[in-house]
């Protein structure tokens, strides 16, 4: 991927790249699909989209925010001190997966949300959607091959070895498909759990808050259960009679 992007640069070697992702866990903290470094020079960091969003120069911006909050903590350096602290070079990409026309090669956070006015920070997000050869043109025919996919058959195993195989015989990441097919399948299969936990999480939390409002709604007393129901349509009857029993049973 960096020789795609960099194809000018022969010196350097893989062993110069280190992974600096920012990690996805299940609290309200900033994650992105792929960030690495290349040496002390570069910071490259990069996200994938299937459905055009241009909330993602924001998205960048805070990843990039934080992964320059890690780096500082990782290289020891003294932000406060009288000493210029290295900066490494920050390239911002999404990777478009999806079907839109007349997609831009670069968006700037300038341009699109303060009528290109001169602002005290800027973002440029370079956009990389076309179908080729290279790596990064081959993973998009993979994502799109896996969308219809999905459509065809959910989100099960079957969707994740068909794209494989459809793939494997269009010649698209042949190479890696077969000698890490059971990792991919595996991998997707993991991001199909994920994105259920973070589902179920969610509704959960909105059920904790659905809860707390009708607290606070039962305790007011000006309503009855059977309207705060109403207004509350994620929390049945007797969940609500079970919330007022025990308001009761604590007074």
């Amino acid at each position: 991927m960096y020789q795609t992007l960099h194809p000018e640069d022969l010196d350097t070697k893989e062993e110069d790249l280190e992974d600096i992702t920012l990690k996805h866990v299940l609290v309200d903290a900033e994650y992105n699909d792929l960030g690495f470094s290349v040496g002390s020079r570069l910071m490259i960091l990069m996200e994938s989209q299937s459905t055009w969003s241009i909330n993602i120069i924001i998205r960048a911006l805070m990843y990039m925010v934080q992964t320059y909050h890690d780096y500082f903590k990782r290289t020891k350096q003294n932000l406060y001190g009288s000493k210029k602290t290295n900066l490494p070079e920050p390239e911002l990409y999404m990777i478009f997966t999806g079907n839109k026309e007349n997609i831009p090669d670069q968006i700037t956070l300038s341009e699109e949300f303060f009528n290109g006015k001169k602002i005290s920070v800027d973002a440029e997000v370079k956009i990389l959607y076309h179908e080729s050869e290279d790596i990064i043109g081959q993973y998009i025919i993979f994502c799109k091959v896996y969308n219809e996919q999905r459509k065809l058959h959910g989100n099960t195993k079957k969707a994740i070895t068909e794209t494989i195989r459809i793939c494997k015989d269009r010649n698209v990441l042949k190479k890696y498909l077969e000698s890490r097919e059971k990792e991919v399948v595996d991998i997707m299969m993991t991001l199909f759990d994920d994105d259920y936990i973070l589902k179920a999480y969610v509704k959960d939390y909105a059920k904790d808050e659905a809860k707390k409002t009708a607290i606070s709604m039962i305790k007011d007393g000006d309503m009855s259960l059977e309207k705060i129901a109403k207004y509350i349509p994620s929390l049945s009857l007797d969940e609500l009679k079970e919330l007022e029993a025990e308001i009761i049973k604590s007074a």
